[in-house]
């Protein structure tokens, strides 16, 4: 039935592609299109350990080398990169220049102080993607919204599956949802256990079971015409007329296809978001301009982190004699678990900082492979520092999730290419390229 789900989905997603297409292109115009490396590992274990190195792996590095050692023909692109790179140079000698003066400028003391505004926000929200159903990127809120006019949208076609995955991605509350789930299919295997018994062919409304389990679930009630029943009026003991959901074999194709409702609603998954990087390329001047996080990325209110922090400050202020490094590392722990989400920035040797977005709960495998796809020459090695010149090492801390590292809720990473292929980038006319053309050209005006 899982494989059906799939297949379902597959198909809307063919039908789907001459809709989005939109007006044709010509090929030489440049499309340059939002950039995302969101890479989806679910197949894998994440326990499991990255093998050495495959003889395929290592041609294609050697390949990578040689092509290093190529000149680039394309020079529009040459230009358009030597401007880039002026540019951050001539920004990081005025930084060394303010560095050296002593007294800050007033102003900016002022600017400092001045309410948050979101250009100097170093994102502009949390985004997501739904391959699913479309190429959109766009924020949770919208998405949901999306996700469920998708579905309702389908309910003629397919009533049984689409109303399955209503009832897991359009509800919040995973435990109710749960209870719903094991309450209907209850339903439907006492239909097809006993399909001669009329008490179980008919469903009080006003039952307390139901009320409480079934009725508030979005998705049930459509679960339920699916599964052949309609809503009648019935007249009870005393003579009253009541809302009943009867059951009525000539409404399925056969008792038997309740067993595949059964499996569906047990298998039946949300429709999951993935978390689009929202990639930047940042001059020195913009990456020190846009320190702000926004408001999407807290777990709590911005105003409720504010609050808590200058608590803090005062208790450790009363206590700074007795508290231990293990607890200075619990309240550090705590104080990430504030965020859902973090910046993370990867500084090159040229000054351009390549930006993303991650859950605080990613492990750092895939930090280090959204780095790999956006390199110029992917398959060299490489090493990722942090502020506190740890080595990243992707057989020792790959696994280890962004809290893990302390990379919460903001870090500047330092880029630099493997000791073993060092020398030969270095003797390269091409040692100062780092990003691919298409990532280069994201460097946004200052």
């Amino acid at each position: 039935m899982a494989d059906k789900i799939k297949k379902f989905f597959q198909k809307k997603k063919v039908d789907a592609k001459f809709k989005m297409a939109g007006p044709g292109h010509k090929l030489s115009e440049s499309a340059i299109s939002s950039q995302s490396s969101v890479t989806s590992k679910r197949e894998q274990p994440m326990g499991s350990k990255r093998s050495g190195p495959t003889e395929e792996s290592k041609v294609a590095a050697e390949a990578a080398l040689a092509r290093l050692h190529q000149k680039r023909e394309n020079p529009k692109f040459n230009t358009s990169l030597a401007a880039i790179q002026a540019q951050v140079k001539k920004e990081l000698e005025n930084e060394r220049a303010q560095a050296s003066t002593s007294a800050p400028n007033t102003d900016t003391k002022e600017r400092e102080q001045e309410m948050d505004l979101p250009r100097n926000f170093a994102a502009a929200g949390v985004y997501f993607k739904c391959p699913i159903i479309s190429n959109d990127i766009l924020p949770r809120d919208e998405w949901k919204k999306n996700i469920k006019s998708f579905l309702y949208e389908q309910l003629e076609e397919e009533r049984g599956l689409t109303a399955c995955l209503i009832i897991q991605s359009c509800n919040s509350n995973r435990e109710k949802v749960d209870t719903c789930v094991e309450t209907l299919c209850k339903y439907l295997e006492n239909i097809v256990t006993c399909p001669e018994e009329e008490k179980y062919q008919k469903i009080r409304m006003s039952n307390r079971a139901f009320c409480e389990r079934v009725q508030p679930i979005e998705g049930a009630m459509e679960l339920l015409l699916a599964a052949g029943f309609t809503q009648q009026k019935i007249a009870n003991a005393e003579g009253v007329d009541e809302d009943y959901l009867v059951f009525d074999a000539a409404n399925v194709p056969s008792i038997e296809s309740l067993t595949s409702l059964i499996e569906a609603l047990r298998t039946a998954e949300p429709i999951q978001l993935e978390l689009d990087r929202n990639l930047q390329v940042l001059l020195p001047s913009q990456a020190a301009a846009k320190m702000q996080l926004p408001p999407s990325f807290y777990a709590l209110s911005p105003e409720e982190i504010k609050r808590e922090q200058q608590l803090r400050i005062e208790a450790a202020e009363r206590s700074q004699m007795l508290r231990t490094k293990a607890m200075r590392e619990k309240d550090e722990l705590r104080e990430m678990r504030k965020y859902k989400f973090a910046i993370i920035r990867v500084r090159f040797p040229d000054g351009i900082l390549l930006q993303g977005t991650f859950s605080v709960y990613e492990r750092y495998n895939e930090i280090h492979e959204f780095v790999q796809e956006n390199l110029e020459h992917s398959y060299l090695p490489f090493v990722l520092n942090t502020p506190t010149g740890h080595k990243l090492i992707p057989e020792e801390d790959g696994n280890k999730t962004l809290i893990d590292l302390r990379l919460v809720p903001a870090t500047v990473l330092t880029f630099a290419w493997h000791s073993s292929v060092i020398e030969q980038i270095n003797s390269s006319p091409n040692k100062d390229v780092f990003l691919k053309p298409e990532v280069m050209v994201l460097v946004q005006e200052v």
